[in-house]
């Protein structure tokens, strides 16, 4: 069983009606990975479970010793890593917040080859990190061909809903207006929730930046931060943020970059095969967790969200993270939209060939528009699903699959498991 990876559920208000524990899926791809490689980045934003995770899996490897990187203590055992790493032989190694001590990974390079000719399984480190592959692999070069990276993310609905299926709809909502990070998702209260998030986002402008290496203004970070949350996924326009934050182009997007290289953003690209349409060309930028995009905007539990003029594009956002975190690197996420009006909310190329066309809506009694129909003939989608907020899978006029959030996550999940 998996019970020591879980997060109790044993708190939720019992208007859930939910007993049980979280099962974290990340957890079996971490332990196939370090059966493979000679080291795996398990990598995601902060307070998202990675240490829950890394915890446990060094608890199943005799003799693992875990450092936790931002403890003066643990940094202090380091001081000569090569023979601490020797001093530790052949056990399972976890790193934890590897950003803090980027110089490490030339020293695993060496450790991870001298454990190669000892023992044909290499060398077994797992390394974690609170920011993107683009940002670790800026340091970690020198582990080409030796590292493989995970991305685990905040809890998704399979994993909440867990063993309780007739709560689907109850903990689809709370994780929409609490967002997945397990101690929001988790809280007492939403009021509770709403002031951990908002710590959360504090603690990430006043002291995770400047650990990060970034030299930005709190304040106008923020306030960036903000009104990326007013736009959520609408197309990017850098000129009217310019405008309004008072700094260069150039700024604005060295903001939006930090935020997508903490995981914290999204940025969804439009399609662009189609040369003889006249498409869209800005992205459109996401909050990924829209319990943080919630908070932005000072939104206390469904009610309030469900009220706000954002609600739809907030459905929208964690239908497509979601979906997106199915595929993973098995398709590549867009968006289509043309000047004439054909629009598809989330596109995933599986392969030049296979597309699938997909609609979100946040209504249950869903209809379709011409645009979408018309998108979907463009990119000659292979599958046209409509993804809603109610329970019930049923087909539409077109061929367009209606489905609720969990049946899609089984159908992205069922093509891969395809291919």
């Amino acid at each position: 069983m998996y019970a020591a990876h879980h997060f109790n559920l044993a708190n939720l208000n019992s208007h859930c009606n939910i007993a049980g524990m979280i099962r974290r899926e990340t957890y079996s791809e971490v332990k196939a990975r370090l059966a493979e490689f000679s080291s795996v980045a398990l990598i995601g934003p902060r307070q998202v479970g990675k240490t829950t995770l890394a915890r446990l899996i060094a608890s199943e490897s005799e003799g693992a010793r875990y450092l936790d990187l931002e403890s003066p203590a643990d940094r202090r055992r380091l001081d000569d890593p090569e023979a601490w790493f020797r001093q530790n032989g052949d056990r399972l190694v976890v790193l934890d917040e590897i950003q803090r001590m980027p110089e490490l990974f030339a020293v695993l390079r060496g450790e991870i080859d001298r454990r190669r000719q000892l023992d044909a399984r290499g060398g077994r480190f797992l390394i974690l990190g609170s920011a993107s592959m683009e940002l670790l692999r800026q340091s970690s070069e020198s582990l080409a061909g030796r590292i493989s990276f995970v991305e685990l993310g905040p809890l998704n609905v399979t994993e909440v809903v867990g063993e309780a299926p007739d709560a689907i709809e109850a903990q689809t909502d709370r994780l929409w207006a609490r967002g997945g990070f397990p101690d929001s998702f988790l809280a007492r209260s939403d009021r509770s929730s709403l002031q951990w998030r908002r710590d959360f986002i504090r603690t990430y402008l006043e002291r995770d930046l400047p650990q990060f290496g970034f030299q930005v203004s709190s304040e106008q970070m923020h306030l960036f931060w903000r009104m990326l949350a007013a736009d959520q996924g609408e197309l990017f326009n850098a000129e009217r943020f310019s405008r309004s934050l008072g700094v260069s182009g150039h700024t604005v997007a060295r903001y939006l970059s930090i935020l997508e290289k903490l995981l914290l953003v999204r940025r969804l690209e439009p399609w662009s095969v189609n040369r003889g349409k006249r498409l869209v060309k800005s992205p459109r930028i996401y909050i990924r967790d829209t319990g943080l995009l919630h908070a932005l905007l000072d939104l206390e539990g469904t009610d309030a969200v469900r009220g706000h003029p954002v609600a739809g594009k907030s459905w929208e956002g964690l239908v497509a993270e979601q979906l997106i975190g199915a595929a993973g690197e098995a398709a590549r996420p867009h968006f289509y939209r043309t000047g004439a009006g054909a629009e598809a909310d989330l596109v995933l190329e599986f392969a030049p060939d296979k597309v699938w066309a997909i609609e979100i809506k946040l209504s249950s009694a869903p209809t379709m528009e011409r645009g979408f129909h018309n998108a979907a003939d463009d990119l000659n989608a292979e599958r046209r699903i409509l993804v809603h907020r109610g329970q019930d899978a049923f087909p539409m006029r077109g061929g367009v699959e209606a489905m609720p959030l969990r049946d899609a996550i089984a159908a992205v999940r069922g093509e891969i498991s395809q291919a």
